[in-house]
């Protein structure tokens, strides 16, 4: 469990009573960790852009084909078997792409030494890896306390429903109605998610 957690939902049910509904509902779960950057990343790639049930399933055939997650696994696949997991040639080039950096070093550095954005920066010279990835890997590796994925779709989706009766919102609204839950942000976004999912949400 992140240091933080407790503290945070404590703070966050004080000054946010729709939050503490959910706070108080799933009171036992916490965010979860692998503390493996490169599997994040990896299972991030796979969701980007489509549903948690369709990742979830794409990611079970990666896994399914190349065993342990890592670089030199993933690479003693053809590129058409990855592919054929499921995912895009483009999403399978990146998983190539990146497995090939990881392999030559490139998740070894002092990551804890970088601020959010320079994490956000680094990862986002891998090809494939956008803002909403690293975003992923600072909540999911990282356990970073204030991240707020401001256009992932389960974020947005549960805003508009419990803050705004459904209605859209704009992304100036969004970063101004998630400035009430700093420090916290990482927090809130799981509570945010876990009213939409069944399960709660991993990378």
């Amino acid at each position: 469990m992140p240091a933080y957690w407790a503290q945070a939902k404590q703070e966050l049910s004080a000054v946010d009573p729709v939050l503490a509904g959910f706070i108080s509902r799933y009171d036992g779960e916490v965010l979860a960790t692998r503390g493996d950057l490169f599997f994040t990343l990896l299972r991030s790639i796979v969701g980007q852009q489509i549903s948690g049930k369709a990742a979830a399933a794409i990611w079970d055939r990666v896994v399914s084909l190349v065993g342990e997650v890592t670089p030199h696994h993933v690479l003693a696949h053809p590129f058409d078997e990855l592919r054929a997991c499921g995912l895009s040639n483009s999403k399978t080039r990146y998983i190539v792409g990146i497995s090939e950096a990881f392999q030559s070093g490139f998740g070894e550095r002092r990551w804890e030494d970088l601020s959010d954005e320079q994490v956000v920066a680094k990862l986002c010279d891998l090809k494939g890896v956008g803002v909403w990835t690293a975003e992923m890997i600072l909540i999911f590796t990282f356990l970073r306390p204030d991240v707020f994925p401001v256009g992932d779709l389960g974020v947005v989706r549960g805003i508009e429903r419990l803050y705004n009766d459904g209605e859209e919102l704009t992304k100036a609204e969004l970063l101004d109605l998630s400035e009430g839950w700093r420090p916290w942000r990482t927090v809130a976004t799981w509570y945010l998610w876990r009213s939409l999912d069944a399960e709660p949400v991993e990378y």
